[in-house]
Parts: structure tokens; C-alpha cells; sequence
């Protein structure tokens, strides 16, 4: 709760500087400092104290100009210390302007005044000189490139709102080099405790590391924002101040072109806010970020890792592999060496990636693998576990849940829109997957995947035929209606043609048309596309080498005869 109030309040104040441009910030204090000199100029006692008091706001009124040249200049200032800074500075010079006024009165006011005028005097200076002092520091953290340690008088009694100052203005303007040295040292603010964490977050944290994540011709600026941002984004509220101001489509569209270390610490990020916060999950299902996490998944690469006692790599088996990696190694989230290779930003190629170490492929995979799970709060855990075990079909994912119709979404997203085979065939090995999961009335998976058996490209057709046959298996208890929503969709003339093509597509064809003739045999289009005689033909080529499917041709041709017209029930069936 008390997070929630801080972040409100943090809106309202930027709410409120934004309704006040800076240079009108800065105007005040300007204008006040004016005023501070004429009356000291005016003063009829204490005319050695008013010129020397007179002497600091000259100094202070110089840099106020200076500040508001810089204000005005082209490059974007970080405003926040400048604020603040300047909201102190009016006051103390408010301050200052009453005690001058004092000294203008002569006679008996005069030394009803001069009682207190001494005292006031001493602190006013001491105020003015912390003023001058803040202001000093403030036009140095904005000349230089390099980060500026140094402790302002305003900040003496909290450091860490001094460093945060600094390594966000550097951030925001520094150069390349010093902006990856700021963010590695938020980074390691913010992991320190959540109250630094909290001061990033007030003091504007957030957009200039988004900036900084964009930096696509540098790795190292891009993997120390994501780290940053991923070590600040602990909690519910920040991760949705993030989405708020528009960080998701950002952090998509550099998960997608970056280098393969950058994509570690950004898969990491997606899994983290969408752990945290269910708005942040819509915003990432909004902006296809299944589309990235998919591909970088299925990366052709060998884990050097020791197999888990599954034949089958899991999304929750990869995940206990981070486990294991992170105690061997340092944590993924701060794996910035310096020596990112490449260096070419957008577009990220292949041959790039090739170069790569063993390890760093292994850390992108596992990254994103927990990033789909979190994604899905777990329902993605079963898409490739799911089909061999019930229980966890049941209790990881319900198809009617939003988290896993969103990512059901994507996939058929991914069916539909994209044409590279790389991308569509994970998808369609995960709908297949889950066949066992679907209804008997859910017919939204069918259509997408009979239109596949169409496809040009041979694999893809083959793939869909595979998940298609996961529909209408014998253990698939809403066989006989998947099988007619298939027939329907017009599946059976594609999977006559694509039974002529390979070995490959013949062989997983050829079973799938057994399946659609145990569940559906008396099927017109059966009949039509004279199923019965293809079966009987491929048995004479097909059996010797796969004797495994003998049972099954001989069932599924007898279930032919019993239906098709002309056809006798009690026909032999070949045998080798």
C-alpha cells in the first residue's frame, strides 16, 4: 500500500512539473536574486553584511543564468535535481530578501531589528553558501561527461539521492562509455535494497534507461539498461510504471534485434514484469512478444549441459537449468564483460549469433523458456510437456483461462501471419501438444492447421500433419469430433497430395489418414479421395520398413471396408 501512495505521489509531482516548463522554474529564483541585490544596494544598516551577502547572490544569480542557457540549449536536460535544486535556492534567496528589507529602516526601527540582524545574518550566509554550493555542483554534473560523485549541501544527509542524480543525468547525457558505467552502478543501487530503488524511480529513473535499452550500436548500453531495469522492476507498481510510459513495446522490439547477450538480460526482464504485474502480460501478448521468445527458444544449438533424465527438453526442465547454471556462474543478470561481439545494433544475423559461445546460446534459451512460463503464469509449461502427462495437462493449463487463451493466441498468431518455417514450426508443435487439451467443440486450432497442409514448404505441411494426428489419436477422447471438424475444414484432398511427396510426409500422411478412417470411416470424402486404396497401395512400400504401423493399417483398413460402397468387409488384408 505504501508503495502504491509513493508512486501516486511521483506521478502527481511529474504531473506538476510538467504543467511548469523549466525555464519558468528558474525564473523565480532569478527573479528573487534580482531583488536580494537592489535592497542589499538599498540598505541603510548593516551595509558591510548586505555587501557581502549582496556579493553571494551576484555569484548564485550567475548561475541561475547559466542553468537557464543550458535550459534552453537544444539537448534535452535531466530536470530533476535542477527542480529541486532551484525550489531550494528560492527559498533561501526569499529568505534573504526579507532580511535585506530590515536594513533599510534607520532611527528606532533600526535598533529594534539590529537585535536579531547579527544571527541572521550568519545563517543566511551559511544558507546562500549551500545554494552556491548546489548550484556548483549542478552545472558540473551537466558540463562533464563523466560521472560526478561528489555530495551536493542539499544532499549531504542522503548520498544516494546525489549518485542517483548523477548516474541519471549521465545516463540521459553523458557519452557511450559513461552511460554504461552510470547504469551498472543503478544497477548495483538498485539490487542493494528497495529504498534505493524507490529514489530511481522518484527521480526518473526509468525513462533515460528505456533510452539507453534503444542504443542499438551498443551491446554493453543495451545489456546494462535491461540489467538496470530488471533489478529495479521488484515490485507490482514500478513494473506497471514501466508499462505505463510505454517500455513494453521498447523492450519487444530490442528482444527480437539484439545481440544474443542482450537478449539474455531482456528475456529476463519480459519474465520478471510478467511474473509481477497481469497488465504487463497483456501488453507483452499485445506486442507479439511470443514471436521472439519462440524463435530464440528453438535456436539450433547443443546445451552443454547435463541431459535431464527426460528424452525430451521441457520449458520446466530448461528452467532447472538455469538453476543450476547460476550456481556455477554469475547471474545472468549482470553478465556484462565488456566484449559483446558484433556491435551492428539492428538486425542481429545469423552468422553473428553462430559466433557465440556454447553457454551464452544455452543462457538465451533458458532465459526465454522462463520468460514464456512466467508469460503464461505456468500454463506454458505443459505445451511441451503436457501431452505424455494428464495431470499436468489438467492443472498447469485450462484453455479457458486468459493467460493461456492469450498465448493460444499467439500461436495461432504465428500460424497465420508468419512464413518463415522456423518461427511457425514451434507453434505448430505446441498446438499439437496440447491436443488432448482441447474440447470437442474448440475447432479454432483445426482450421489454421488443415490450411498448413497446403503449404509449400514440405516441412511445415509435414508439422501440421503430425499435430493433426495428435487430434484424432486413438488416446485423444474427442477423436470422432476432431476427426469431422477436420474433414469439414476440407483436410482430406491436401493430405491425398502430400501422401506423393517425401518419405518423410508419406509415412506420418499415411498414419494420420488411419486415424481420420478409425474415427471417420464412413466419410464421404473418404470414399471420394479413395483412402482405402491409398492405404492399401503405401502398405506395400511402407510396412517393411515401419512393421511397428502393421496393426495399425490393418484396423483402419478394415474399418474402410466395412463403410465404402463396393468394398468387401471380409477382404485380406495385406500382410508382409
Amino acid at each position: 500500500m505504501a508503495a502504491t501512495v509513493t508512486h501516486v505521489a511521483s506521478a502527481v509531482v511529474v504531473e506538476e512539473e510538467k504543467s511548469q516548463s523549466l525555464q519558468e522554474e528558474l525564473s523565480l529564483p532569478i527573479l528573487l536574486a534580482d531583488r536580494v541585490i537592489k535592497s542589499a544596494q538599498e540598505a541603510e544598516s548593516s551595509k558591510q553584511e548586505c555587501a557581502e551577502l549582496r556579493k553571494q547572490v551576484e555569484r548564485l544569480s550567475q548561475m541561475l543564468r547559466s542553468c537557464v542557457r543550458l535550459a534552453t540549449s537544444s539537448q534535452p536536460l535531466y530536470e530533476r535535481p535542477i527542480r529541486r535544486v532551484a525550489a531550494d535556492v528560492a527559498k533561501n534567496l526569499d529568505r534573504s530578501l526579507t532580511l535585506v528589507r530590515r536594513c533599510k529602516h534607520a532611527g528606532v526601527l533600526r535598533h529594534v531589528f539590529s537585535i536579531t540582524t547579527n544571527a541572521d545574518f550568519k545563517k543566511v550566509f551559511s544558507l546562500l553558501e549551500s545554494s552556491i554550493g548546489d548550484m556548483r555542483w549542478l552545472l558540473t554534473i551537466f558540463d562533464s561527461d563523466e560521472v560526478n560523485l561528489s555530495l551536493p549541501p542539499i544532499a549531504s544527509n542522503d548520498p544516494i539521492l546525489a549518485w542517483v542524480w548523477s548516474f541519471i543525468s549521465t545516463i540521459q547525457m553523458g557519452q557511450i562509455k559513461s552511460r554504461v558505467d552510470a547504469a551498472n552502478e543503478l544497477a548495483s543501487l538498485a539490487r542493494d535494497n528497495n529504498r534505493n530503488r524507490k529514489i530511481i524511480v522518484e527521480e526518473g529513473g526509468i525513462l533515460p534507461l528505456l533510452k539507453l535499452l534503444k542504443e542499438a550500436a551498443s551491446p554493453d548500453a543495451q545489456t546494462a539498461a535491461a540489467n538496470a531495469l530488471f533489478n529495479i522492476a521488484t515490485d507490482q507498481e514500478t513494473v506497471r510504471f514501466i508499462v505505463d510510459v510505454l517500455g513494453v513495446p521498447i523492450i519487444v522490439s530490442v528482444l527480437g534485434e539484439a545481440p544474443v547477450k542482450v537478449q539474455v538480460a531482456v528475456a529476463n526482464l519480459v519474465a520478471r514484469m510478467a511474473e509481477l504485474d497481469s497488465i504487463a502480460q497483456e501488453e507483452f501478448v499485445r506486442e507479439n512478444v511470443t514471436r521472439s521468445l519462440i524463435s530464440l527458444l528453438c535456436m539450433d544449438i547443443a546445451l552443454d549441459l547435463p541431459k535431464p533424465e527426460s528424452a525430451k527438453t521441457t520449458i520446466h526442465s530448461l528452467v532447472q537449468m538455469k538453476k543450476e547454471m547460476t550456481e556455477k556462474s554469475t547471474n545472468v543478470t549482470n553478465n556484462s564483460d565488456g566484449s559483446s561481439r558484433g556491435g551492428h545494433g539492428q538486425h542481429y544475423n545469423k552468422k553473428d549469433r553462430e559466433l557465440e559461445t556454447p553457454e551464452v546460446k544455452a543462457k538465451v534459451r533458458i532465459a526465454c523458456a522462463e520468460a514464456l512460463w512466467k508469460l503464461s503464469k505456468g500454463c506454458l509449461l505443459s505445451l511441451w510437456s503436457a501431452e505424455s502427462n494428464a495431470e499436468l495437462r489438467r492443472s498447469a493449463f485450462k484453455t479457458n483461462s486468459p493467460a493461456a487463451k492469450a498465448v493460444l493466441d499467439q500461436l495461432l498468431r504465428l500460424i497465420h501471419e508468419e512464413s518463415d518455417a522456423m518461427l511457425q514450426t514451434p507453434a505448430i508443435r505446441s498446438i499439437g501438444c496440447l491436443a488432448k487439451t482441447f474440447p470437442a467443440k474448440e475447432k479454432r486450432m483445426i482450421g489454421p492447421l488443415v490450411a498448413l497442409l497446403s503449404n509449400r514448404n514440405v516441412d511445415v505441411a509435414t508439422e501440421a500433419v503430425i499435430a493433426l494426428s495428435k487430434f484424432v489419436s486413438p488416446d485423444n477422447f474427442n477423436r470422432s469430433e476432431h476427426s469431422k471438424a477436420i474433414i469439414e475444414f476440407d483436410g482430406v484432398p491436401p493430405l491425398m497430395r502430400l501422401l506423393k511427396i517425401s518419405d518423410r510426409a508419406q509415412v506420418h500422411g499415411l498414419v494420420f489418414l488411419c486415424y481420420l478412417a478409425l474415427s471417420a470411416g464412413n466419410s464421404k470424402a473418404l470414399e471420394q479421395a479413395r483412402a482405402l486404396n491409398a492405404l492399401e497401395g503405401a502398405a506395400r512400400t511402407v510396412l517393411p520398413q515401419h512393421p511397428e504401423l502393421r496393426d495399425l493399417f490393418a484396423q483402419a483398413i478394415y474399418h474402410l471396408t466395412l463403410y465404402q460402397a463396393g468394398s468387401h468387409p471380409h477382404r485380406q488384408t495385406y500382410a508382409p
